[in-house]
């Protein structure tokens, strides 16, 4: 790109494929222009120019200043990028420009850890559903046997996998031992890449000392909000994250949920409490859905949403293993998507593997207050959705 299309580009002002910096500072704004650019459909930084267009120009020779930004486009982002360089001097002010290509390797680029994409005339981080768009751009697909992005044996909680040892009969105080390493890479907590280990998405999930904390895996949580109206528009009344490892994570949805408050009921003197759901089935809807969700879908969250008269919990992905409706309803042999993660919650006394969940779930409905659950399987919308109901429809009363 020469001088006579850049000094239109700065005519034309800011957009969606130019950016505008008044100076180098600590190249933090250059730096995440060039991820957005690249992660985008590319684009161009000009420097010394200031927002309204103007040329101020960037002091100091410009020799050294395009030495540095070489050293910048080789190192200042995750991956190095090829932009092209160029310069002018205009008036006496130097201005100098880097034309970023679009990038589309394995993964898309970061700069200091974060994701950055172009919004309008803007670089910003992206939301959840343009993260998970951004990602499915670059074919990347978290399993839970994938490497987490961006993660060590440092955000491993290394204490917790030799308690996980012990409880399996392992002698971890007998000597000689094993490397720690080959140990977490038996037991699928890491995989060794380039000849360092890193933790898989089920290690994360499972021993991760803050799982929610990596670039990768915010969404991988349970959302909860109880909503004043019947649907998702109306006012939010009570929200939460169940966040943590995958237990913690449903023990933590039922917590929340329980904070709701449940119904009183006298018999006699003798107060009873009773819970808006029963238990049993919240507890399998949840663990279901975070068992079986689909983690490539890695911007959603599993949603716990609780609205006046039932609750609906969706999950990312459809039925796995081309399960249907039909099959889960009649109870029909288990097919897990997450193996590891299932055999993680079975351990937890959380979750059987024995294709009950849904006889479970309906059997304590009935008894509960004669409705059964309802579940969707959309492949448009890329979810599975349970709703239990409070009540029977249209406040008939239970047989």
């Amino acid at each position: 790109m020469d001088w006579p299309e850049v000094a239109e580009r700065i005519a034309n002002g800011e957009d969606a494929y130019t950016e505008f910096k008044q100076a180098l500072g600590d190249l933090s704004g250059i730096g995440r222009a060039l991820c957005a650019f690249a992660n985008s459909d590319g684009g161009l930084i000009v420097l010394g120019v200031g927002d309204a267009g103007e040329i101020v120009g960037i002091p100091g020779d410009p020799q050294a200043v395009h030495e540095r930004l070489t050293s910048f486009l080789h190192s200042g982002c995750s991956e190095p990028i090829m932009a092209d360089y160029g310069s002018h001097q205009h008036g006496g002010k130097w201005v100098h420009w880097l034309r970023v290509p679009p990038v589309r390797r394995f993964d898309a680029c970061r700069y200091r850890g974060k994701f950055w994409i172009r919004r309008a005339r803007s670089s910003v981080e992206p939301s959840s559903a343009e993260l998970q768009d951004l990602l499915n751009s670059f074919r990347f697909r978290l399993t839970e046997e994938q490497i987490v992005p961006l993660t060590g044996l440092e955000h491993l909680d290394l204490a917790a996998f030799e308690r996980f040892l012990d409880a399996r009969g392992f002698r971890t105080d007998d000597e000689p031992q094993p490397a720690t390493e080959a140990d977490l890479r038996n037991f699928q907590v890491v995989r060794e890449y380039d000849g360092k280990y890193y933790p898989t998405l089920y290690g994360i999930l499972r021993f991760g000392r803050t799982p929610q904390a990596h670039p990768y895996t915010t969404s991988f949580l349970v959302r909860c909000a109880a909503y004043e109206g019947d649907d998702r528009g109306t006012e939010v009344i009570l929200a939460g994250e169940a966040d943590g490892r995958l237990d913690e994570q449903v023990r933590r949805a039922l917590g929340w949920f329980r904070s709701l408050g449940w119904r009183e009921k006298y018999e006699g003197v003798e107060r009873e409490d009773i819970p808006r759901l029963p238990p049993e089935a919240l507890r399998e809807a949840l663990v279901n859905a975070v068992a079986h969700r689909d983690y490539a879908a890695t911007g959603s969250a599993v949603l716990l949403d609780v609205f006046p008269d039932r609750a609906e919990i969706t999950s990312p992905g459809t039925l796995p293993n081309h399960m249907t409706v039909e099959a889960v309803k009649v109870g029909g042999g288990p097919r897990s998507r997450n193996e590891l993660l299932a055999n993680f919650l079975v351990e937890c006394r959380l979750m059987e593997k024995r294709g009950r969940g849904w006889l479970i779930m309906r059997n304590a409905m009935r008894n509960f207050n004669a409705t059964e659950p309802e579940l969707i399987n959309s492949t448009d919308g890329n979810l599975v959705r349970l709703t239990l109901r409070f009540a029977p429809p249209d406040d008939e009363p239970a047989s």
